[in-house]
């Protein structure tokens, strides 16, 4: 698995939810479907790794 960028307090603060929400639906059983909320979760660290290459990016293109 690659490595997780650093987050910022609102996605972690989102992933912290999205979780403990997974973890109130695997409460009520193992066949819940708990996908949208997988893909919630996927999609904020997706973002969270565009937002590190661009500040990389940026920094390069800066620091030439």
């Amino acid at each position: 698995m690659a490595k997780d960028p650093k987050f910022t307090a609102g996605e972690t603060t989102k992933l912290a939810w999205y979780i403990a929400r997974m973890a109130k639906r695997g409460i009520a059983g193992e066949n819940v479907y708990q996908g949208d909320l997988e893909k919630k979760i996927d999609r904020i660290i997706d973002g969270a790794r565009d937002r590190e290459e661009q500040a990389a990016a940026a920094a390069r293109k800066n620091g030439k």
